[in-house]
């Protein structure tokens, strides 16, 4: 059994990058992968909550290394394509899990929250797929793991620009299928529920606001990062090699009720 599940679950030998990968649902994402045998290599603004996941995966028997970038500025986001090829080389698995949240009315958004929230959720996946995409189709084994947002599929308040960029993530995770399947690169996106996480704090300062989101799901509570390690480990190996194109809802049901 044990051969059986490294064989279809197992990462060894493999470099994930993992945006946003210092906290919430990208650490989590972040460690899964590094447990289950892959090089992780995080990409994120704070270098001390870098070390801390490294340090974490190290705990685990695990390798990590941390490219510090701003996802949401194109210089950023070339630099880091730049370091990693230099360092690392080109990922197997690539994981977009940065994002900006800003949400006020829409009547109220400025163009700054929507060119800022546009660039970081939306066209660094983008660049990123274009960097390390067409390297993996060239070495026939890949994958492309976006992180989206059930804002992708339904109006929340204040979600103008936030739901919009997610919302393009999921047909951008679509192109990316149609663009690199054939040559072994699976593309495929995650949309949680709603999830507790420094991104999601101020919606979580509300108790009643919290209730009402628990209630909604058919597990009887909110998301956690934990969640979402697993799945990643899932569409990341062999495991997933006829899953493409897809959104995967990991939201204890909040989507279905």
């Amino acid at each position: 059994m044990a051969s059986y599940l490294e064989s279809v679950f197992g990462l060894h030998g493999r470099t994930a990058m993992v945006t946003g990968g210092s906290s919430g649902i990208g650490r989590a994402m972040a460690v899964a992968l590094g447990r289950a045998g892959a090089r992780v290599v995080l990409v994120a603004r704070r270098p001390g909550l870098m070390a801390e996941v490294i340090e974490e995966l190290r705990g685990f028997g695990a390798e990590g290394h941390a490219i510090p970038g701003d996802l949401a500025d194109r210089a950023g986001v070339s630099l880091v394509v730049e370091q990693t090829l230099q360092r690392h080389g080109a990922p197997d698995i690539l994981v977009n899990s940065a994002a900006v949240n800003r949400r006020p009315p829409l009547g109220e958004l400025t163009e700054d929250d929507w060119d800022v929230t546009m660039a970081a959720n939306l066209t660094a996946p983008f660049l990123l797929g274009q960097a390390f995409g067409p390297r993996m189709a060239e070495r026939g084994w890949g994958r492309i793991i976006n992180v989206v947002s059930q804002q992708a599929f339904r109006a929340y308040g204040n979600s103008g620009a936030y739901g919009a960029s997610k919302a393009g993530l999921v047909g951008l995770t679509r192109s990316q299928a149609e663009a690199w399947s054939a040559r072994g690169v699976c593309c495929n996106a995650i949309a949680p529920g709603v999830v507790h996480t420094p991104l999601t704090a101020p919606v979580f300062a509300d108790p009643a606001i919290v209730a009402k989101h628990a209630a909604r799901t058919m597990i009887g509570r909110n998301g956690v990062p934990a969640d979402f390690g697993a799945c990643a480990v899932f569409l990341a190996g062999d495991a997933a090699v006829a899953v493409t194109g897809q959104t995967l809802f990991v939201d204890g049901g909040y989507s279905a009720s």
